[in-house]
Formats: C-alpha cells, structure tokens, sequence
C-alpha cells in the first residue's frame, strides 16, 4: 500500500456540523452520592418533599412578640423565656410577654412578629420596645424557600455550587444524574513509547494520550487510556474490539495517507467515514466517522495538531453527548506581537502567548507540544489571509 492523497477536504464549518448532527446525548443515568454530584447534569427534575424552611423562623436575632404589643412607643413586655436553634418550638407567654430568640430558631407559637434587639432596651425582667413592627415582620415563613410539591431543578441542569445548595436543604443523600460518556484514547504507531522506559532509536514518547485523557476529563467525560496498537490491520481491528464498549473512539495518530497510516482503512471495513480532511492548520489529517454505535474520532499523531482538534472539535462533541451545555468562548483583544503566516486556503488557528495586551505569537511546528503548552490560546487567521502583520488588533480565544 503506498500514500493515498485526502478526498475531498471540507471546511472546519462543514467538520463542526457533521459531528453535531451524529452526535447523540447519552441518556443512561446513574445515582451519586450529593457529595460526588458537583458538575453532573441533573436526569431528572427534582420535585421538593418537604418544605425549606420546615418552620416559621426568626431572621435576626431579638424578641418575638405580638406585633399588636407594640403599637405603643416604649411598651414594656415581659421576658418569659428563651429561643435557640435546634430547640422545639416552644409558646409564646400571651399578650404583655416576650421570647428571646436567636437567628433560625422556630418562632414561638402565638407570637407573630420578632423585634430585633437593636431596637430595645433591657430593663431587668422587662424589656422595652422601641419601634413598632408589623405582623410577620422579621420571621422567615415556612416553605419561603422551597415548597412542599414545587420543582425545585429541572432535567438538563448542570448541577453547581448553589444547586448543590438547594438538594443539600431537601436532605437528599442521592441525585440522579446522567452517566459521563466513556471515551477509548486509542494510541497508534510503531515509535510510541510508554513514559518511565528509555526511548529505543526511533521511539517517542506517548503525549497525546495524556493531553486527550485531561481534556475528556475537563469536559465531563470518562477516559480509557487503552493499550497502544502498532501500526498493522490486525492490531488496530484488535484495538478496536477493545473500544467498542465505550461510548466514543478517540484514535490519536494513523489518520494521515501515508502507507502506515491505516484508521480510515479501519473505520471504512467496520462502518462508515464521515469526512477525512479538514481544510485547516494545524490539523489537517483529521477523521470522523462511526463503527455501530460509536462515534470516532481519527486524529492527528503530532501533539499540536492533536490538541488543537481535541479542543476545537472533540470538546463540542462531547459536551452535547454528556448533556452539558456548550462552552462560551472566552476572547481577549490583544495586539499582534509580531509578523505571522498563513498557508493559503486553510484556516489556522494559531497558539499565542499573552504579554500584556499582546498576543505573543509560540507556533513552532504541528509536531511541537510547547506549541500548546507556551500558549494561553490561539487566534484565527481565515483561509483566505496569507500573512497577519505586527501590531495588527486580534481576537484571542483562551484555552
């Protein structure tokens, strides 16, 4: 078998919507400790059991009393005992008394407002009340918060800190969330070497299954750093009976047309290529097809190229099948450190670095991971620009 030229190279437009129309959310879903749900997308609306608060409660720290007592300025009541938090309720003495009580403790049966204590004055067993209040005044109604019967999060939502909050005030020990898509990081090539073993001649070591597994991690999927397939037919269908229980197929190298590089062979025998090119730089030799139910992804060997996908187009895939929501692009306006150029008709997305408001250009080749690791982001540079000039205003997407 000898180098094969690409078919027909699409758009990175045309890559971004085919894999969205063959994407599909997952919809397995998994119970999770409320400790372990941070993050997790909500599989189902959660609907209040109780009401939150489960009493009426003081909302500062005073008496509670029977607003009509103090219509009078300076009325003097008297002090019949005290409220704590996490005490029972207790009743109020009647008309003429009062009840001390603290922040969250329940309001005393009978009393129907709370006089904070900044606006009385104690007067041995008596205590005088300087400003009126109002009925309900400074009490915290039961189911204020949440009530009994009301739906308290909705299917799809991604649980945060503040959601987190409001399952935590129902009591729930549990939620159940949807299930993180299980992603296969397969590695191929003859040269690939696992780290803490001396590199034979010719050998490299594995990167791009390390900087794909954080990436899958970051973005709410599983990750499964599979065994690394030399570059045969045999080995890489082998691989591939390994992957097939995951939810996705990342290959990391083999999707280019030379004689070794053999994925699109793979993917074409077990099930269909969607496109094999992209029209952009880094990251040409780029794959996406199916093998039955298993989206794949072929892409290119060299870290840079690898990394840059993973973030442009392997991030939006995976966010839409684990249910999460796309991510806003996070850009800074910077001025151009220094000339740049472009390879005609391919849109590049080029690693910069911030200095300041400059965007320092870090690019030294496809196959150069600190490309990616000098570089707080990239900018774009459309297919039909040759050359980006010092000092020119840019928009830099950050990673």
């Amino acid at each position: 078998m000898s180098m094969r030229p690409f078919g027909d190279i699409i758009s990175m437009d045309e890559a971004r919507a085919a894999i969205a129309q063959h994407i599909t959310p997952l919809q397995r879903r998994e119970s999770v400790a409320l400790a372990d749900a941070h993050g997790r997308v909500l599989a189902a609306d959660v609907v209040a059991s109780q009401d939150v608060p489960p009493f009426d409660r003081a909302s500062m720290d005073g008496y509670a009393v029977c607003s009509a007592d103090t219509t009078a300025p300076g009325a003097r009541l008297r002090l019949t005992g005290r409220a704590y938090t996490g005490d029972a309720p207790i009743a109020h003495g009647g008309c003429g008394t009062c009840i001390e009580i603290a922040t969250g403790a329940p309001l005393p049966s009978g009393a129907d407002a709370v006089v904070m204590v900044e606006a009385t004055r104690i007067d041995g067993d008596r205590i005088e009340v300087q400003a009126m209040v109002r009925p309900r005044q400074n009490v915290g109604a039961r189911g204020a918060d949440i009530a009994d019967g009301h739906t308290v999060l909705r299917k799809g939502e991604v649980i945060n800190a503040s959601r987190l909050g409001a399952l935590a005030a129902l009591g729930l020990a549990e939620v159940d969330v949807l299930a993180r898509p299980r992603v296969a990081i397969l590695s191929t090539g003859n040269e690939i070497a696992e780290q803490g073993r001396p590199l034979a001649p010719g050998h490299i070591y594995d990167i791009n299954a390390f900087t794909l597994s954080a990436l899958i991690t970051e973005h709410g999927g599983l990750a499964s750093r599979l065994r690394t397939a030399r570059d045969t037919l045999a080995e890489l269908h082998r691989a591939v009976d390994d992957a097939l229980q995951h939810d996705l197929l990342v290959f990391s190298g083999g999707s280019s047309v030379g004689e070794r590089d053999l994925i699109l062979d793979v993917v074409r025998e077990r099930g269909s290529v969607i496109f094999h090119g992209i029209a952009v730089k880094p990251g040409k030799p780029t794959l996406f097809g199916r093998i039955g139910h298993c989206p794949v992804f072929g892409l290119p060997g060299y870290p840079t190229s690898c990394l840059s996908n993973g973030y442009i187009l392997l991030v939006p895939a995976l966010r839409q099948m684990a249910g999460l929501p796309s991510t806003a692009p996070r850009t800074v306006a910077c001025t151009l450190a220094a000339d740049v150029t472009s390879v005609p008709g391919r849109h590049q997305f080029y690693p910069v670095r911030l200095d300041g408001t400059a965007a320092v250009p870090v690019f030294k080749a496809s196959g150069d991971i600190t490309s990616m690791s000098l570089a707080d982001g990239y900018m774009e540079i459309e297919a039909d620009v040759t050359a980006v000039p010092r000092g020119t205003p840019v928009l830099v997407t950050l990673f």
